[in-house]
């Protein structure tokens, strides 16, 4: 009795949909002409805007609307019930949508100016075995909603978990830019999207037990089996390589903070730059530092403390070169000094100009008063003359006042404003 309610309870034929209406549904989802194509490549510009403007929102409402996941389930379909005129025309299908997709892709981000490489673009450059998993057991889901009376809610979170939008986007990305690594690191990602969905519906279907549309040997029957697994192998080591590849350096980077709070942090000194290069041989940690200055005994045995915190293979280097280390820091911005906006050359230009007008006025009246004492009511500026010509110059006027009986000696005045002023043109007013 308990093992009836058990059964009870994980049984999948409970709920399920009658299979010549499933079968017919799958074989009208995964048709591209007509309104589904329309819709596919709409569905293709909004993930394209959401990946370009960095919009996780945008993203998931493409993935919502987009039809690409048919055929792919009816690849699994045909070839779990050994329908192979089925699984012509879901490869056929699929080979259509996905190059509608990619053309879609590469005309939106070839036309629009906006090439930046965003966060949303670049998580789907880098697949690895957790991308696996999570298409796998998405189109597990996926599988089991369609095969049911009530399709529910699980149909549009199988359409974002399994996420074959946006690797497609990325990839058309790849392909306008010219930056091949993104375009093969998306398209991998969006072949095993494909393949792990199609795997997934096949083991389901399998599972349910569907009836064969033709009888097979079951020595074909095994080759089927041995390719699938072949297959599946060759998708799943390389996605391993990659999550390890990303495990390791998320180690190592969280190595690297610990090395870099305990030596220099817990010790008071500022950081001012900070890179890591994790993929060099040996592996390098580029710092500066505000003010601190390190000899090359401290800094031999800074390396030798590395292995301490498991960073081995792995060299210091301090920036202390003023010059070069200003250079690293602007090219890492992104603001070279020779880019300028027009904001910073008009500023720029009105201070020069602003300078040419002005004089240390406070200083000079300050020693004209001690070597001058009769002079009163001070003041220096500058005047431009013949201004706009080839003959313009600035004059230094001095405007001064004195007493009545107060003798002043102007040459000497004069002589003495031209030397600490460094210009012989001066004029001196009494008012």
């Amino acid at each position: 009795m308990r093992e009836n309610k058990l059964f009870d309870l994980i049984n999948l034929h409970a709920g399920e949909e009658q299979r010549h209406k499933v079968l017919e549904n799958v074989k009208v989802n995964l048709v591209f002409r007509g309104a589904n194509l329309w819709i596919l490549a709409c569905a293709i510009v909004i993930c394209s805007v959401g990946l370009n403007i960095n919009s996780t929102a945008v993203v998931i409402g493409a993935m919502l609307i987009s039809p690409i996941m048919g055929p792919i389930v009816g690849a699994g379909f045909a070839l779990a019930i050994y329908d192979f005129e089925l699984l012509k025309r879901s490869f056929k299908n699929l080979f259509i949508s996905t190059f509608v997709g990619l053309v879609v892709a590469f005309v939106y981000f070839f036309v629009t100016p906006f090439k930046d490489t965003q966060s949303e673009i670049l998580a789907r450059t880098s697949p690895t075995i957790y991308d696996v998993i999570i298409a796998f057991f998405g189109g597990i889901v996926g599988v089991i909603a369609i095969t049911r009376v009530e399709k529910g809610n699980p149909i549009p979170g199988v359409a974002i978990a399994t996420a074959l939008m946006p690797p497609l986007c990325t990839a058309g990305f790849g392909l306008a830019t010219g930056n091949f690594n993104y375009f093969f690191g998306a398209f991998y990602l969006y072949t095993i999207n494909c393949f792990f969905i199609c795997i997934a519906t096949f083991f389901i279907i399998k599972f349910l037990r569907y009836a064969p549309v033709k009888i097979v040997d079951p020595e074909f029957e095994r080759r089927i089996r041995f390719g699938i697994t072949v297959l599946i192998l060759l998708m799943i080591v390389p996605s391993f390589y990659l999550a390890y590849n990303l495990i390791q350096e998320k180690e190592f980077s969280q190595k690297v903070e610990r090395f870099i709070n305990t030596e220099f942090v817990n010790q008071g000194y500022t950081i001012i730059y900070k890179n890591t290069r994790y993929h060099s041989n040996p592996k390098r940690i580029e710092l500066a530092f505000l003010t601190k200055k390190f000899d090359d005994q401290e800094l031999e045995q800074l390396n030798d403390r590395m292995p301490i915190y498991d960073l081995e293979n792995t060299l210091l280097d301090i920036r202390q070169d003023a010059t070069s280390l200003k250079d690293e820091i602007l090219s890492e911005i992104g603001q070279r000094e020779q880019v300028l906006t027009e904001k910073d050359i008009l500023i720029r230009n009105l201070q020069q100009e602003l300078q040419q007008y002005t004089v240390d006025e406070r200083k000079t009246i300050d020693q004209i008063r001690i070597l001058f004492p009769q002079l009163q009511n001070v003041s220096i500026g500058k005047h431009q003359i013949n201004a706009h010509t080839d003959s313009a110059r600035f004059l230094t006027v001095v405007l001064y006042t004195a007493n009545r009986n107060a003798t002043i000696e102007r040459e000497k005045l004069e002589t003495w404003l031209q030397s600490q002023l460094e210009t012989q043109d001066i004029l001196l007013i009494r008012q």
